[in-house]
């Protein structure tokens, strides 16, 4: 996500021990339904049925944990639980999206962990304002999610999703794909952000001799400069003129918010790809849908919607050039070991109160990480 060092601004907040009190606590779950595949892989753990793999471990210390995938409406299973839940863990993939209603509602809530990156699923004003602490498993996915980008600039600048298309529904058109399919070679790909994730797509990218910039409030430190050989743009738009591939790696916070609006697309170059696999909502949806029509964006393509699951008519389900997928690109197998375990070292910690790690928190004695303000 964001780029900046870990320092913390003070918002108002009412006072709170993060001692973990001596009773059981109710610790409540939302993650996505696993069907059929969390039975044939154990490794599959991210889901419902093998409840992120802590399970026994959490029945053991005593505690109470609920897991469900319903966390939609006044009526959903999520709801029943806010009142008296102690601590909740849900995942950027399928979020418990804790607004400052149901903050408000959570008068025992004092921990809320995102197994992943990303913790815009909660009112983090909120949060703060209610002694609520926020955290996030650092560092768990970021390879899987720059992986994913590196993939996502390859299939649309080669037009592969409109070939696979292509053949799937029967046809052979050569000249229909590689009219407009392009070598990584040579090309302008610039990061939107070039915190941990942007570093590591960047440093994937040098590889294919290709021309790197990117844009972030904060420069990337020399060594790493010179060991990807990106280029800071001071200037955004400067730098969306420039690039043949755009590639997402900013969080989301009120001032990113549909900031790639009709009018920023519009700096964009005529042709140029865009990947996003931040947050839906950085994006104007409508406008996305229709740069990929009109042929001012030559592809757009990433996993990360608004809402999740996005509804079914939503315009980038349907629009031409995309390469959209469900929300996957930091919940490999791999990642989701990594995660898993970050959240069970924090539960851990907090039952005998120790600290997190400094930058696994975004929300702390009521003060929020500066990449989320």
């Amino acid at each position: 996500m964001g780029g900046a060092s870990f320092m913390w601004l003070q918002v108002a907040s009412r006072s709170f021990s993060s001692a973990a009190p001596a009773k059981k606590l109710k610790v409540v779950g939302v993650f996505y339904k696993g069907g059929e595949h969390a039975a044939k892989n154990p490794k599959f753990i991210g889901n419902v049925e093998n409840c992120l793999g802590i399970r026994q471990w959490l029945e053991d210390q005593g505690h109470d944990y609920i897991v469900t995938d319903d966390k939609e409406g006044p009526s959903c299973e999520l709801e029943k639980h806010i009142p008296d839940m102690d601590v909740l863990i849900t995942t950027p993939f399928h979020p418990g999206y804790m607004t400052a209603e149901r903050i408000q509602k959570a008068k025992n809530l004092k921990l809320a962990l995102t197994a992943g990156i990303g913790s815009d699923h909660i009112d983090l004003t909120a949060a703060s304002k209610a002694g609520i602490t926020v955290a996030e498993v650092t560092g768990s996915n970021v390879v899987s999610v720059a992986e994913d980008q590196l993939m996502r600039v390859l299939i649309l600048l080669r037009n592969y999703q409109n070939g696979w298309t292509q053949v799937n529904a029967g046809g052979w058109d050569v000249a229909e794909i590689v009219s407009k399919a392009y070598d990584v070679q040579g090309k302008t790909i610039g990061s939107v952000g070039a915190g941990r994730i942007g570093y590591h797509l960047l440093k994937r990218l040098k590889a294919f001799d290709c021309n790197l910039l990117y844009y972030d409030r904060v420069a990337m430190p020399s060594d790493r400069e010179k060991e990807t050989g990106a280029t800071r743009e001071a200037d955004l738009d400067t730098m969306l003129a420039k690039c043949d591939a755009v590639v997402m790696n900013v969080p989301l916070t009120e001032k990113t918010r549909g900031f790639f609006n009709k009018d920023r697309i519009s700096k964009m170059k005529r042709g140029a790809v865009l990947v996003n696999n931040a947050r839906g909502a950085l994006m104007e949806a409508n406008a996305v849908a229709e740069a990929c029509k009109s042929g001012h964006l030559g592809g757009y393509g990433g996993d990360v919607w608004y809402p999740q699951p996005p509804p079914k008519d939503h315009p980038w389900r349907s629009m031409p050039n995309n390469a959209m997928t469900p929300h996957v690109s930091g919940s490999t197998l791999d990642a989701q070991a990594r995660y898993s375990a970050g959240v069970k070292e924090m539960l851990r910690r907090y039952f005998v109160n120790e600290e997190f790690p400094a930058d696994y928190y975004i929300v702390k004695d009521g003060k929020i990480a500066p990449q989320y303000l």
